[in-house]
């Protein structure tokens, strides 16, 4: 069964799309195996290793954040790497985005060391088979954006290096899912200090992430928190996930407690 934020964040999602991308995501968000990844990695990251929220959810809010942040770009004339190289439309490059989005994490049903990889490893034949679904006369086409959502999975820790503006996208929209809701069932779940519990308590003083145009560069991230812990989250997750990203020359970051004046990253 599904949860009303998982049902919310499907419509939600389903909302903004068109073509391509809107015929891939439907096809995953009713893909059993799909929905039992997902599950089974928060399984592992809350209860097991005690880390914060990796499954339905959070691999949602990644995928709305995707679009968001693709959206804000295209609509001041930025061209993503399929269409610079003239092998796919800015809708190719977002249904591999997309694909990243929601299947990034399902590496975490294994465990969080070399997690990416080893979600690419799970991802690789259920992308391969709804781009089928998606592209059925295209092998051209179903390879392309394959291959380019699997640069997006094996990119999003920000350890390995990427090529393609797509990939910095799922990095900066993983980064900035960290807003206290993320946090909320590790916190419940767990009452005694364990190893991992900066990332939890960090992730619950974020009070809102909001991306935007921004007003010097082309896209503006501002991040409210009730605390100064929340820092941890900007140096040590989202700033470090920019800076890896091949978007950052367009980017301007700002954070700050909720009261006092922000501070200027980016």
């Amino acid at each position: 069964m599904k949860s009303k934020k998982e049902i919310a964040l499907e419509q939600s999602i389903l909302k903004k799309l068109t073509g391509p991308a809107l015929d891939f995501t439907e096809n995953i968000f009713n893909d059993i195996e799909v929905h039992h990844l997902q599950n089974y990695a928060n399984t592992v990251s809350i209860t097991r290793l005690n880390y914060n929220d990796h499954g339905p959810v959070h691999m949602k809010k990644v995928g709305l954040n995707s679009i968001k942040i693709m959206k804000i770009l295209n609509e001041q004339g930025f061209k993503f790497n399929l269409e610079q190289e003239g092998v796919g439309t800015y809708d190719d490059s977002l249904t591999a985005v997309l694909a990243a989005s929601l299947l990034h994490d399902i590496g975490m049903t294994i465990g969080r060391e070399n997690h990416e990889k080893n979600g690419m490893i799970i991802a690789a034949p259920l992308i391969e088979k709804i781009l089928k679904k998606v592209y059925p006369k295209n092998i051209e086409k179903q390879i392309i954006v394959k291959s380019l959502a699997l640069e997006c999975m094996a990119g999003h820790m920000g350890t390995q290096k990427i090529h393609s503006y797509e990939a910095g996208v799922v990095l900066i929209a993983d980064g900035c899912d960290m807003e206290k809701g993320r946090s909320r069932i590790p916190i419940m779940l767990n009452a005694a200090p364990k190893p991992g519990d900066i990332h939890q308590y960090s992730s619950a003083s974020i009070d809102k992430v909001k991306i935007s145009k921004g007003k010097e560069k082309l896209l503006a991230i501002d991040v409210e928190m009730t605390a100064s812990v929340g820092f941890f989250q900007i140096e040590e997750v989202l700033f470090h996930k920019i800076n890896a990203s091949t978007l950052k020359p367009f980017i301007e970051l700002r954070a700050g407690v909720e009261g006092k004046e922000p501070k200027r990253y980016l």
